[in-house]
Formats: structure tokens, C-alpha cells, sequence
């Protein structure tokens, strides 16, 4: 018979977020500057894309080098050594300093974590919930793993080509680094559940046409021509992820608040919900999916002067919501995103002291 979650209590078998951590480039991209780029008017950058400005990477801001600030970050806040860790689960994106290579490995040895070991996490702009969810099982499952630190840096915002208007959803894409440390039977910030959907027949909606296996031509520019993202059909995938897009950012909520339960011992819903951490998106949707989910602006915190960063938009998140108070012990805050390709993922935090 499955273990319930008081069995579990029982025994101590639970995680919690020890602390988040992030890094923001200091160079910005304003919305003058990107309606300058793209022809769009900047009101319209501003309040319909529902951005003010975007951090971009500068000189020294690599991928997995903003992933090591952001977990440096994280381990500060915290107040632990980095010999504590036990594994790192690397959220690196694969544009990073260099190809064929385990940035999670080189993250864990810059930042003192000899005793972990390291693996790189890929599912895009969902990967950070998809980790939490890896690093609860391991943690649960594997003697010797109690520590785990989630950490990676962003910087596709290279890819994006801000005069193709096939790709114009993607003008959003940033830059900047994300750390989550977890601890089983941490007294703290407790996670509940999580849940992921995945949609493979999206899957070749969105892609860089040219630098893979199937054409490896390097000969234009990264962010330029076809070595820029982009969307071979837009109509097409408009017409079928509009039908699914939406409704599959609260089916992923709902399945990961199925998941989780409260101290009645009953499964959680949407009108327990105190926080959304979702994902920077156009102002439309962000408002949108507060709606459905029954959620005021004031219970979320809307990316409008950082764009989006891929997958460490959460854990910037966690630390700006703490930081003005939005974010406060007692509430449960409900972590979502979505990531090309197409996957949509969530998981459930109860802040604060458990």
C-alpha cells in the first residue's frame, strides 16, 4: 500500500527549500531600445509583452559562470558550507561556455562542492520544477544524498533574432543565473508535490535550424538567419498550442496540488493557493492564469524589469517576492512554467516554518 503523508512525517521523509539565490546581469535592454530592434511601439512592448526593461549578458556573464553567482548567492543566504552538498542538479542552459560539456561539473568544483557530484537537467524553461522534483525523490530514496543544490544560468536571450517576427513571443528571453538549495528534513519552506506534462508533437515548433546533427553549418551569425530561434509554422502552432497552452498551465497546477496535501491529511486546491511564481509571459496570460486560479495581481510577482530568464525565473522569484513581502512564512506557493518543446511543469511550496 502506497505510504501516506503522515507516514512519511513520521519517519522525517520530507524536503525543504534551505534558501534561493539569484543573479541579474547589471546591462539592460530597455523597451525603447526593443521596440527600436524589432519596429514594434514601445506601449505596446511595454504594457501588451509587459516589458519594462530585460537584463542581457555582458562581458563576463557566461552561461554557467551566472549559474555559479546565483548558487554563491544561494549558499550565503543559507549560511552553509559548500562541502555540505551532496549533489548537484545543474540547470545550465546547453548554450553555455562551451559545447559537449557537463557545466554542472564545473559549477560544483568553483564553487567548493567536492564532495557532490554533478549532473547537467534539461527541459527548458520547466527545468527548475522538474529538478525539485528529481532532488525530492533522490533525497527520499538514495543513503547519502541530503543535500542537493539546483543552480544554472540563462542566456538564450543570444538566440533571438528581434527582427524576425515568426519568433516575436521570444523577444522576452533574458539573462541570469538561479540556485535552489534543498535539504531533506529541512524545518523550512517544505515541498509538497510536483507534477510535469510533456507534448512532444510541439517539438519542432520552435528550433535553431542550423548548428545541429541535421545541419551543422555554422555560417551566420548566432541570433541571425537560421542561427536564431524560430518557428517554421507560426500559424500552425499558434492554432494548436493555443488550445492546449493555457489550460495545460493549470492542469500541471492542479495535478501538483493533487499531489500535495495539507495537515488535515486532504489533497490541496486552487483556493489554498496564497503565491503563483510563474514564468515572465505577456501581461494578458499572467492575468489570465491569476484569474482562473482565483489569485489577486498582489499574489505574484510580474517580470516586467527582468524578462525572462528561462528557467531560473523561480528562484529569482522566491528571493524579489521575499525581499518586498510578498512572499511570506505561512503561505503556499504554487511554482509554474512552461518551456518550448513543450513541457509544462509545477511544484508546491509551503513557506515558512513547517
Amino acid at each position: 500500500m502506497a505510504q501516506s503523508v503522515s507516514d512519511a512525517d513520521r519517519v522525517g521523509d520530507w524536503v525543504g527549500i534551505v534558501a534561493a539565490g539569484a543573479y541579474v546581469p547589471a546591462t539592460k535592454l530597455g523597451s525603447a531600445e526593443i521596440a527600436a530592434a524589432t519596429g514594434i511601439p514601445e506601449p505596446v512592448i511595454r504594457e501588451k509583452f509587459g516589458i519594462r526593461q530585460k537584463p542581457v549578458p555582458g562581458p563576463e556573464d557566461h552561461t554557467n559562470a551566472m549559474g555559479l553567482f546565483a548558487a554563491q548567492d544561494a549558499l550565503a543566504r543559507a549560511g552553509i558550507d559548500p562541502q555540505e552538498i551532496d549533489l548537484v542538479l545543474c540547470t545550465t542552459e546547453e548554450w553555455k561556455e562551451y559545447p559537449l560539456w557537463t557545466a554542472g561539473i564545473k559549477l560544483a568544483h568553483d564553487l567548493g562542492a567536492t564532495r557532490a557530484w554533478a549532473i547537467d537537467v534539461q527541459q527548458r524553461c520547466g527545468t527548475t520544477m522538474a529538478a525539485i522534483e528529481i532532488a525530492r525523490a533522490m533525497m527520499l530514496a538514495s543513503p547519502g544524498i541530503d543535500t542537493v543544490l539546483i543552480a544554472g544560468g540563462y542566456r538564450n536571450c543570444d538566440y533571438v533574432d528581434l527582427g524576425n517576427p515568426r519568433a516575436r513571443f521570444l523577444i522576452n528571453l533574458s539573462a541570469g543565473g538561479g540556485a535552489l538549495i534543498l535539504r531533506r528534513g529541512h524545518p523550512r519552506n517544505r515541498v509538497l508535490g510536483s507534477a510535469v506534462i510533456t507534448d512532444g508533437s510541439f517539438s519542432l515548433d520552435v528550433i535553431v535550424p542550423k548548428g545541429g546533427t541535421v545541419d551543422p553549418r555554422f555560417d551566420e551569425a548566432i541570433g541571425s538567419g537560421s542561427r536564431a530561434l524560430d518557428v517554421p509554422d507560426p500559424e500552425g502552432m499558434k492554432g494548436r498550442l493555443d488550445k492546449l497552452s493555457m489550460a495545460n498551465f493549470l492542469k500541471v497546477v492542479d495535478q501538483a496540488l493533487a499531489r500535495s496535501f495539507g495537515d488535515d491529511g486532504q489533497a490541496l486546491g486552487r483556493g489554498d493557493i496564497d503565491f503563483l511564481n510563474i514564468l515572465h509571459m505577456k501581461r494578458s496570460a499572467h492575468d489570465y492564469v491569476l484569474g482562473e486560479l482565483g489569485l489577486r495581481s498582489e499574489q505574484s510577482f510580474y517580470l516586467d524589469e527582468y524578462g525572462h530568464m528561462g528557467q531560473q525565473d523561480q528562484p529569482l522569484v522566491c528571493v524579489e517576492a521575499e525581499r518586498r513581502g510578498l512572499l511570506k512564512d505561512g503561505d503556499l506557493m504554487v511554482m509554474v512554467a512552461a518551456g518550448i518543446g513543450y513541457a509544462w511543469s509545477a511544484s508546491v511550496i509551503r513557506w515558512g516554518p513547517i
